[in-house]
């Protein structure tokens, strides 16, 4: 039986493990989305959110909790710089896992993991088809009349010239 045994060792011990997970996720960061197995990609998941978590918080504390999981520097200024920000008001879910099929050598599930918000084509759809979305007929038959009905108002020359006399 499983019980307790949340962590998927991957096969590892744990300073690989650990290795393995704090790099994965500085190039996750660094690139915004990598290819890899998806037992690896749901083990980085569990890895990597509670640290753009701690990201949103900028603090000194936070900088140096998530730089001793991270253990690059680079990769933590670039999380507190460009993802923090954009993530502030999401409550989570913070990556997104596409799986792409089988890989040529050992049959292993191979997937995308990706930060949400850094997809352009998710992004760019979304604000294309709100913006593309037209309003009600009546909103547009105003704006077009509205003109239609100011130019007859318009006065003509001989009305301007009696009303200086």
């Amino acid at each position: 039986m499983r019980h307790n045994k949340k962590i998927n060792h991957l096969g590892r011990k744990t300073g690989h493990r650990k290795a393995m997970l704090a790099n994965m996720a500085s190039s996750l960061i660094l690139h915004k989305r990598i290819n890899t197995t998806v037992a690896k990609a749901k083990a980085l998941r569990m890895y990597v959110e509670p640290l753009i978590t701690k990201s949103k918080e900028d603090t000194t504390h936070s900088r140096r909790m998530v730089f001793s999981s991270l253990k690059n520097k680079f990769a933590v200024s670039e999380l507190f710089r460009e993802v923090a920000p954009r993530i502030a008001d999401r409550p989570g879910g913070y990556t997104r896992i596409l799986k792409t099929g089988f890989r040529l050598g050992d049959g292993a599930e191979m997937c995308f993991i990706e930060l949400v918000d850094f997809n352009e084509t998710y992004t760019a759809s979304k604000k294309s088809a709100a913006e593309a979305k037209p309003k009600t007929r009546r909103s547009r038959a105003k704006k077009e009349s509205a003109p239609a009905a100011e130019a007859p108002v318009a006065e003509t020359p001989a009305a301007e010239e009696a009303a200086a006399e």
